[in-house]
């Protein structure tokens, strides 16, 4: 099953850390966890702070031990399709946060939520077109939903979880509503 994820840091900084992440299954399903900072995790950027507003104290009041988040994030999205609006900068989040627990680095991966999109509408339509139809039918469709987006990010790992689940949505309802009309048109001309 496809889930987006998203994760907030205490910085864009080579020591950065993660301090947020949050994800959103296809169906809907959703869970978000603010991370309690791992021994030596202390860079912090006050300019980040005022973007995501976690604070530290609020990392330390309300934030899961760092290994417990990690353990969790394995135990329920191993299996499935991860995908990240930016899955450089996420990965690296994902990958301290999997390193700081004594797991694998690699034991979770992400993907481009992008490319995903390509892909849904790609299989929507595959049916019904041959390329370069098809190719420009789904660029079509994700320039679409491109033009229809709201909003800039809002910094927050689940909302943004949020938007690009809704997004992901929205490029399949649109590919599905080009296959109607493409299905329509071919019973039109018969």
């Amino acid at each position: 099953m496809l889930v987006f994820l998203d994760f907030e840091a205490s910085s864009l900084g080579k020591h950065g850390y993660p301090i947020e992440v949050g994800w959103v299954f296809e169906d809907g399903d959703s869970e978000a966890h603010l991370i309690r900072p791992a021994p030596g995790w202390d860079d912090w950027d006050s300019e980040a702070e005022a973007i995501h507003h976690i604070s530290r104290s609020m990392l330390a009041a309300e934030g899961t031990a760092h290994e417990v988040v990690a353990q969790r994030m394995v135990a329920v999205l191993a299996g499935h399709d991860l995908l990240a609006s930016a899955p450089s900068w996420d990965g690296k989040w994902l990958s301290g946060l999997l390193r700081a627990a004594g797991l694998p680095r690699h034991t979770l991966r992400l993907r481009d939520t992008e490319e995903a999109q390509g892909d849904t509408a790609r299989a929507i339509l595959a049916p019904l077109l041959e390329p370069p139809a098809l190719d420009q039918a789904v660029e079509d469709v994700l320039t679409l939903v491109e033009v229809r987006r709201k909003g800039p990010p809002r910094h927050r790992a689940l909302a943004d979880a949020e938007d690009e689940h809704a997004r992901w949505c929205m490029v399949r309802d649109a590919a599905e509503a080009r296959a109607e009309d493409l299905r329509a048109a071919r019973s039109a001309a018969q």
